[in-house]
Order: C-alpha cells, then structure tokens, then sequence
C-alpha cells in the first residue's frame, strides 16, 4: 500500500509538470505530455509551474461547483475534462457527434467520469443585439455563467446540452439574455425568477474566470481541448472535435498501460 500510494503521488507532480509543457497535437493525433524532467520553457508556463502540483491536480478533477458534478462512477479509473467555449463550433461539433458515444461506451459502464471547465475564445464580442443583452460580459462568458445558474437548480448538464444544440457559432448574436432565458426554460429549469437573477446579477463571473485561467496556466492554446487523465500513467491530451476513434484510442492505451504497470 505505501509504495502504490508513493508511486500515486509521483505520477501526480509528473501530471503537473507534464501539463504544464503540453505539446497538443493537431490532426488526431494523440500527445503524452513532456516529462518533467524537460528543458523546454515559456512565459506562459511560468504561473502554473510556481502553483502547488496537488492544489492544480485537485482543480483538474474536482467539478466547477458542487452541483456541476462529473457525469460517471466517482470510481472510474480515467477522467476526461473538456476545456471548452459555448460559441465554439468545434466544440458543439464534438457534443453533437462525439460525446454520446463516449458517454455511452466509457462513462455509463463505469469506465470513465467526465467532466467539463469553461475556456473562453478571446475572440469572442458581446452580443449587442438589443437592451436584453450585456455590454459587459463576452457573450462566451455570459453562457458558461448561465450553465452556473442552471446548476443551481440541479440542471447543469441539462442546460449544458440545450447550450450546445441551440449554438449558432461564434459572434452570430445567439447568445443573448432572452435566448439564454428561453433555453432555461427548454432545459426544464422550475424557477425561471431566480435564474433569471442569477444571470443578470453575473453572479458566476469567478466561477468562469477561475475556469478559463486555469486552463491557460496549464498551456492549453484551442478549444475544445481534452485532458484525460489517470492516478497510474501519464495524461494524454487530444485537441480539436476529434472523430470517437480517437477518443476510444486514448482510452484503450490508459487501460492497456495501467493493467501492465
């Protein structure tokens, strides 16, 4: 027991230091991450290395808030996190044609939990079609915070779905308070009152922000990225709305290492 737990604790300062040095590969292909013990350094990566290893491991695994928890066995071996922007057509690419699968063969047998974190496009303009939308906040943010909101009533990922099928793409004006009310309302959310002042209030703005800042501090440069990690081997990153091979790949070879480690 004491040297898997040694062996737990290694793999995790290796996650951290791995991460931190990402190199993402386009395309389909699969990426470990660079060991530890490379030379390889920028400024991007200065923040997350000073971080404490168990304290970005923890941010890594633990969901966003307390009622936007993981979908799967908290027991699963392997977790994958989407980082991930509401307005990114990729990214509703994956959840439209991807992620069914995956849920279906890999989380609801047990296999995999998975999560997802908010990473902003910093392309992203307010939408200003009318006085129902904010000059504040871009309109990626204003979204992720609306999921926030649904959470509060117990329907994140419901509302997360609805999020996704009702994406037009990027700076399209579809991200506005009324549409993101009606979604609300589509997602079978009981008190449109309070979400309705949750949203206006911005109230899950750091939620959003913590978010995104992580995953910049970790090196992620695109949306969708996936991390998907394990206690007993080194992550592997995919980026891009990669097609469910890829995906099934990943797993397989996090399984195949884990039983011959």
């Amino acid at each position: 027991m004491k040297n898997k737990a040694n062996t737990r604790k290694t793999n995790k300062k290796a996650v951290i230091a791995g991460i931190a040095l990402a190199v993402l590969m386009v395309g389909g292909t699969l990426a470990a991450f660079l060991p530890s013990g490379s030379n390889r350094n920028n400024s991007s990566n200065s923040s997350s290395n000073n971080q404490n290893p168990n304290e970005i491991i923890q941010k890594l695994y633990n969901p966003v808030v307390q009622n936007a928890s993981a979908l799967g066995s908290s027991r699963a071996d392997i977790t994958i996190i989407e980082f991930a922007d509401y307005q990114c057509e990729s990214c509703a690419k994956f959840n439209r044609e991807v992620r069914d699968d995956i849920l279906g063969n890999f989380v609801n047998t047990g296999q995999v939990r998975f999560l997802f974190k908010d990473f902003i496009n910093n392309n992203d303009m307010p939408s200003s079609s009318s006085s129902t939308t904010t000059n504040v906040d871009e309109a990626s943010t204003l979204a992720a915070e609306a999921s926030y909101c649904a959470a509060e009533q117990g329907k994140y990922w419901e509302y997360h779905d609805k999020l996704y099928q009702n994406a037009e793409g990027e700076n399209t004006e579809w991200v506005t308070i009324d549409n993101l009310k009606q979604i609300a309302n589509n997602a079978g959310i009981g008190d449109l009152m309070q979400f309705s002042d949750c949203l206006e209030s911005h109230k899950n703005s750091k939620t959003v922000n913590e978010n995104d800042n992580l995953a910049r501090s970790i090196g992620l440069q695109s949306s969708p990225t996936f991390i998907l990690l394990s206690n007993r081997t080194q992550p592997l990153a995919i980026q891009g709305a990669q097609p469910y091979s890829i995906f099934e790949q990943a797993i397989r070879e996090i399984q195949s290492s884990s039983q011959s480690s």
